[in-house]
């Protein structure tokens, strides 16, 4: 039976067209890897390349995409509203098609280890990939950035990698784990206050008592004169897209804005849009495309 994993990393490039295409064709190289998807923001300055293929194809194609990332972006002069902590900043393997959870687990720490001892680069195992419950959350390993973490990591034994050395090199750290499919899903906001925005997010993510399986951020879009409330659905079927984007329609009616569009990085499963359609959730640029091919 064909085995099928999907690895969806974020790369801290979103403005050098030749940089990202030259990682993306560093996994393009590998046989029995499809590429799906590349998604660049400039304000996020962020890529996300979704890719899927036999997992020993995809850990060889992802390990050449950390490899020529490494050399092209100094993470010490990257620049971005969105939090990250390295060249090759997170990078998710996800189960598809014949593969257990278990044996993602364990591409992952085969893919961490190569990484941390060839690239000299410090890998976090996070999600269900965690060796430590501090990890299994994203945002417990990314969010404090790459500068507290350059200080931290050589004193702070909460900081100490999974994989690789302790001290952070011009290509930071990178993020490895295993997890279920999300969806990435960002609402755009016709103001330009960021306050609006992270009050939206704080009411509909998890964290703060929102809904459930959602993780929010309100962030600046200075290209675009907006904020925006970007979002991962952690579970889109007990979460549905439609309802958090009513949610904040609702909220946007009541600060008399409006939405001014909304975006998907990378692809979704057929059925993220039960009960809606993109022209209802104001996705601009949305083809079939889109959708994950299984």
């Amino acid at each position: 039976m064909e085995k099928l994993i999907e690895c969806v990393p974020n790369f801290s490039e979103g403005k050098n067209k030749s940089t990202i295409k030259k990682i993306a064709d560093s996994i393009k190289r590998v046989k029995k890897v499809s590429v799906l998807d590349i998604n660049s923001d400039p304000d996020h300055n962020r890529s996300v390349i979704t890719f899927m293929g036999a997992p020993e194809q995809v850990i060889e194609a992802m390990f050449q995409a950390a490899k020529t990332a490494s050399k092209l972006i100094d993470i010490s002069k990257h620049k971005g509203v969105h939090p990250r902590i390295g060249a090759a900043d997170v990078i998710p393997l996800v189960p598809l098609k014949n593969v257990t959870t278990a044996e993602c687990i364990e591409l992952a720490k085969i893919l961490g280890m190569r990484i941390g001892k060839e690239l000299k680069i410090p890998v976090y195992l996070y999600e269900k990939a965690a060796t430590r419950e501090h990890n299994r959350n994203l945002s417990n390993v990314r969010n404090i950035g790459f500068e507290k973490l350059k200080r931290l990591i050589t004193t702070d034994q909460k900081r100490s990698p999974d994989f690789g050395p302790k001290n952070l090199g011009k290509a930071g750290a990178s993020a490895l784990g295993v997890r279920n499919f999300l969806v990435a899903f960002n609402v755009n906001l016709k103001t330009e206050d960021l306050n609006i925005a992270k009050a939206i997010a704080k009411k509909i993510r998890e964290r703060n008592g929102g809904f459930k399986h959602v993780k929010a951020l309100g962030l600046n879009l200075k290209s675009k004169k907006c904020v925006q409330v970007s979002m991962n659905f952690i579970n889109y079927k007990k979460t549905p897209i439609f309802k958090v984007f009513k949610k904040i329609e609702q909220e946007t009616k009541k600060l008399g804005i409006k939405i001014l569009e909304s975006e998907l990085i990378g692809m979704i499963p057929k059925d993220g849009f039960k009960n809606t359609s993109p022209q209802k959730l104001k996705l601009k640029g949305f083809s079939n495309k889109r959708f994950l091919p299984i």
